[in-house]
């Protein structure tokens, strides 16, 4: 068959979405290209080129780097985010936030420091991240 590769496409499902159900417990490094939702308990570092869908009853020891957050849990830890963080009414949050946009509900828990940054400077953010992680393993 003339123009036709003999190599299988790879399909990419734009809709997939990682999940951590609630009562699980996950210590570790989760790295994904796709979306994010946790409603159970994690220790360690979150990487995600999409959004990270914190539920309320999750509880979160760490950090998170990606580009969106939709955030209801608890967190101690840092969030860095490219694009918007939302800290809905029922969330914790105890550490630093580095974020271009950020938006609080009424009732929202913020304990720590919040940083407004540009995409540059999240890149240099999470590639120094990145490094950190990769010489602690």
């Amino acid at each position: 068959m003339v123009g036709k590769s003999k190599q299988p496409l790879q399909v990419v499902n734009v809709n997939a979405i990682s999940r951590i159900s609630e009562g699980s417990f996950i210590k570790g490094e989760i790295n994904s290209p796709n979306d994010i939702r946790l409603d159970g308990k994690f220790e360690g570092r979150i990487f995600s080129e999409g959004r990270v869908v914190v539920g309320e009853n999750a509880e979160i020891k760490g950090d998170i780097i990606c580009d969106n957050v939709d955030f209801w849990g608890k967190i101690t830890g840092n969030i860095f985010v490219k694009d918007t963080l939302t800290l809905k009414d029922t969330c914790s949050v105890k550490g630093e936030i580095h974020v271009k946009r950020l938006a609080v509900e009424l009732g929202a828990n913020f304990d720590g420091t919040c940083k407004m940054m540009s995409e540059d400077e999240f890149g240099r953010i999470a590639k120094a991240t990145e490094k950190t992680a990769e010489s602690v393993n």
